[in-house]
């Protein structure tokens, strides 16, 4: 099965790397195992997790921008298997990836779990679409409670996916991961203090005299 994502990626720069690295032989005969052009359930649960992602757009003089961005847990959404869209949420208003996607529609995303070390990288096209104009989308792109205004919506149309193996990547957790990690440790804790107080006050007793 032909390797989407490499297709892309591998310009003919790519190609001379790889032969001057010693790994182009590997990759000029590799062939995927699976079809990295539809999203699976694996990839929609694991999309559906994440509060934040890197987004990569080119400028019309070339430069490349990259952009984090974040939201709720699931606010990147899966809408069929071939197809994300985002609530593109206000933020300093340079609207950088914004201009660049109207120029240029291609876009690279990586997602990170970075408590289960992986990485989902992601080639699409974006287009910008206005909530108004799309109430159905606007609809399926909600966030209730989190208090940032959405300018638009964001659609990716997708092209290729891969995911990376976890070398370099080193584990950090957020608040809530830390917080559910945390409560057996909190709950020993009290339970250790109530112990301790009862013993104090059991030692208390047998010292005390009339």
């Amino acid at each position: 099965m032909p390797y989407r994502f490499l297709d892309i990626a591998g310009t003919p720069g790519v190609k001379a790397a790889q032969a001057e690295n010693g790994s182009g032989e590997f990759w000029a005969d590799f062939k995927g195992n699976r079809d990295f052009t539809r999203l699976t359930e694996a990839e929609r649960h694991f999309i559906a997790q994440r509060d934040s992602f890197y987004m990569a757009t080119t400028s019309e003089s070339g430069w490349p921008y990259v952009q984090h961005r974040g939201g709720p847990p699931g606010f990147l959404r899966a809408l069929d298997d071939t197809t994300l869209a985002f609530a593109d949420f206000r933020g300093n208003r340079q609207y950088i990836s914004v201009g660049n996607l109207a120029a240029n529609d291609r876009a690279a995303l990586i997602l990170m779990d970075y408590p289960g070390r992986r990485r989902l990288k992601i080639y699409a096209h974006i287009e910008s679409k206005s909530l108004a104009d799309e109430p159905e989308l606007a609809a399926r792109l909600e966030t209730p409670g989190y208090g940032t205004k959405p300018e638009r919506a964001l659609v990716l149309r997708l092209e290729a996916f891969d995911w990376n193996c976890p070398q370099h990547i080193t584990p950090r957790f957020t608040e809530l991961e830390l917080a559910g990690a945390l409560d057996p440790v909190r709950r020993r804790i009290a339970a250790l203090e109530i112990e301790n107080a009862a013993l104090r006050e059991e030692l208390m007793a047998k010292d005390w005299k009339p």
